[in-house]
C-alpha cells in the first residue's frame, strides 16, 4: 500500500515504515558522529519507541555501547492498516543494533502492569547478565490501569482552582485564538497524579530491586517538563504540575530505598518538543512555535536527539558534574529558560496573532516535526512507493 499521513486532531492514524526507519537511522548517525559517552552498559528504557525515550535508547546503545531493553505499547499492523510509528521505530532500532553487535530487545505491552515487570525481570536475568545499571522512565500515557486495584485512571489537562482563559494555537488552521478551560475537579486532579505521577516509577524500582536485578550504584532518571511562566497556568500550576510534583516526591523515596546499592533516582527537566502528548496540551503548540523560532534565530535550537545526547554526555556520563536545581532535578531546560530566550518570548506572547504568526513563530517547523514523528517528511524516502505495513509481523 502507499502510505500517506491521515491526521485527526493531534493524532496521525498512519505511520510510514520506511520513513520511521529513516528517522531512527538519522538519529543513530548523529550519535555515531559524536564522541563516545562513557556511561551505563545495561539499560532499561520504559517508553522506548519514540521521542525522548527512543533518543535515550539510541544514545545509550550507539553512543555508549550499552545493551538495551525497551518497553513500549504499540498497535500492531494488519494487511490493510499500518502499525503505530513506535512499532516501526523499534524494528529499525533492533536491526541497526544487530549490525553493530549490540544487544537490543523490545517488549510490547502495558508497562503499568505487573506482568510486564515480570517479563522484564526474566529478560534481565536470562539475557542481560542478571542486572541493569540504569532505568530511563519516559512513559507517556493518558490512562493507567492500576496493577493493584484494576481500576482505570485517566489524566485531565486542566487548570486548578478557577476557570482559565488563555491564548493557544489551532495547528491545523494556523489560528491563534483564546480558549476557555474549566478547572479540574479533585477527582480529575487525583487521576492525573495516578497516571502521570511517580507511583509507577516506584513500583518498577521496587519490583526490580526485590528481584535482585539492580547493580551496585544503579541509577534511574525520569523525564519531566517544567516550562516557562507563559505555560504555567495550564502546566506547572495545573493538574500536570501536581503530577510532576509527585514525580519529585518519588525520586526522593526511590533514592532512599536504593541506599544499600548506593543508587540514585533523579528527575530530569527537558526542553519543549513536538510530540503527540505536547500537541494535545492547550497553549503548548503556540508556545513551542514561538520558542522554536526564537531559539533557531539565536542558533540554539536542539533536535530531540541532540538534546538527549547532551544529557548523556554532560550529565549522565561517568564522572559528570550534574546541573542540579534546589529540588535535586537535573536541569536540561537551561537554554530554553535562559533570560535572553524567555525575554524575547514574553515580548512576543501578547503581540502574536494569526496574521503575524508566520513572522513571529515557526508553525511550519512545528508541523514538520509532528509529521516526522510518524515517518513523514524525510529526505531520501520515496513516499509514492508501495510499503508493506505488516513489517515485523507474521501474518501468515
Amino acid at each position: 500500500m502507499i502510505v500517506k499521513p491521515r491526521i485527526r486532531g493531534f493524532i496521525c492514524t498512519t505511520a510510514h515504515p520506511a520513513g520511521c526507519a529513516r528517522n531512527v537511522q538519522k538519529q543513530i548517525e548523529f550519535v555515531q558522529a559524536q564522541p563516545e559517552v562513557e556511561g551505563p552498559k545495561n539499560v532499561l528504557v520504559l517508553g522506548a519507541s519514540g521521542g525522548y525515550g527512543l533518543a535515550s535508547r539510541i544514545c545509550a546503545g550507539f553512543g555508549g555501547g550499552a545493551a538495551t531493553l525497551g518497553v513500549s505499547f504499540e498497535k500492531a499492523p494488519t494487511e490493510t492498516k499500518t502499525a503505530t510509528a513506535g512499532w516501526y521505530n523499534n524494528i529499525a532500532f533492533e536491526e541497526a543494533a544487530k549490525t553493530q553487535g549490540l544487544f537490543a530487545k523490545t517488549l510490547d505491552g502495558d508497562a503499568f502492569s505487573d506482568e510486564m515487570k515480570a517479563r522484564v525481570v526474566e529478560v534481565i536475568r536470562t539475557e542481560m547478565g542478571g542486572s541493569i545499571d540504569m532505568l530511563v522512565y519516559s512513559l507517556a500515557s493518558p490512562v493507567r490501569v492500576h496493577p493493584r486495584t484494576g481500576e482505570m485512571h485517566r489524566s485531565a489537562i486542566k487548570p486548578l482552582g478557577e476557570a482559565l482563559q488563555i491564548k493557544t494555537l489551532n495547528v491545523d488552521k494556523g489560528l491563534v485564538h483564546e480558549i476557555d478551560l474549566e478547572p479540574a475537579t479533585a477527582e480529575e486532579t487525583a487521576g492525573t497524579v495516578t497516571v502521570m505521577g511517580g507511583e509507577d516509577w516506584e513500583f518498577w524500582i521496587s519490583a526490580l530491586q526485590q528481584a535482585g536485578v539492580l547493580s551496585e550504584h544503579f541509577r534511574t532518571v525520569a523525564f519531566t517538563y517544567i516550562g516557562s511562566e507563559l505555560t504555567w497556568p495550564i502546566y506547572w500550576h495545573g493538574t500536570l504540575g501536581k503530577a510532576k510534583e509527585d514525580l519529585d516526591r518519588a525520586a526522593r523515596a526511590i533514592t532512599a530505598d536504593l541506599q544499600d546499592l548506593h543508587g540514585q533516582a533523579q528527575v530530569v527537566s527537558l526542553k519543549a518538543i513536538v510530540s503527540q502528548a505536547s500537541s494535545a496540551i492547550p497553549v503548548v503548540p503556540l508556545y513551542a512555535s514561538l520558542l522554536f523560532r526564537v531559539m533557531k534565530n539565536a542558533g540554539l535550537h536542539e533536535e530531540i536527539i541532540e538534546h538527549i545526547y547532551r544529557l548523556f554526555a554532560t550529565q549522565l556520563a561517568a564522572g559528570a558534574s550534574a546541573n542540579l536545581d534546589e529540588e535535586g532535578r537535573i536541569r536540561m531546560d537551561d537554554v530554553e529558560l535562559s533570560e535572553p530566550i524567555q525575554g524575547e518570548l514574553k515580548r512576543l506572547w501578547p503581540l502574536v496573532t494569526t496574521e503575524n504568526l508566520p513572522e513571529f513563530g515557526d508553525l511550519e517547523g512545528f508541523r514538520s516535526d509532528f509529521l516526522k514523528i510518524f515517518g513523514f517528511g524525510f529526505d531520501g524516502v520515496d513516499y509514492d512507493a508501495e510499503q508493506d505495513p505488516t513489517l515485523g509481523r507474521d501474518v501468515g
